[in-house]
């Protein structure tokens, strides 16, 4: 089962989109996209590139549509308690968010530690109805940022440093 699963993906789907796919995914992101590039063989500079843009494509949606869409949440009897969830996640980080603004959003994003990230901070940023083009740069140049760490971490600054050689 597991050779299939691995063939499917590697052979079929191929390692730029698996990567690309897995940056998409929330709590995973370009978190988890990055070091599985690197585990598949993909070169530093094409990981960063498929990773950042996997992971912020997601970003303008929940930017724009998260509030309306935990709303009908709301009225839905068993997604209810998937939006109170999502809603109590976005409030345990709004403080961090509210209290530094830009540079707060920015540095909640770019830092790669789990539970933080394009996802939760786009969710923070609309539920607290930061304007759209502040919170899209912000997001934008936390992802790019965490993605020069994860990149240096997975494949080492000598790694990386060959590469400006």
């Amino acid at each position: 089962m597991v050779e299939a699963i691995e063939h499917f993906f590697l052979e079929i789907v191929g390692r730029e989109l698996c990567v690309f796919f897995c940056s998409m995914i929330p709590i995973i992101e370009l978190r988890g996209g990055i070091p599985l590039a690197a585990a598949l063989g993909l070169p530093f500079w094409q990981s960063y590139i498929i990773a950042v843009i996997g992971n912020l494509i997601p970003v303008p949606f929940i930017l724009l549509f998260i509030r309306a869409i935990l709303k009908w949440m709301n009225k839905v009897p068993h997604l209810c308690k998937v939006s109170l969830w999502l809603e109590k996640k976005a409030d345990k980080h709004k403080e961090k968010v509210e209290k530094y603004s830009f540079w707060g959003l920015f540095i909640f994003v770019a830092i790669p530690i789990p539970g933080t990230g394009a996802w939760t901070g786009s969710l923070v940023a609309a539920l607290i109805n930061t304007r759209f083009s502040k919170a899209m740069l912000a997001v934008t140049l936390g992802v790019l940022t965490a993605g020069v760490i994860m990149t240096l971490v997975s494949y080492g600054i000598l790694g990386f440093l060959s590469f400006l050689v």
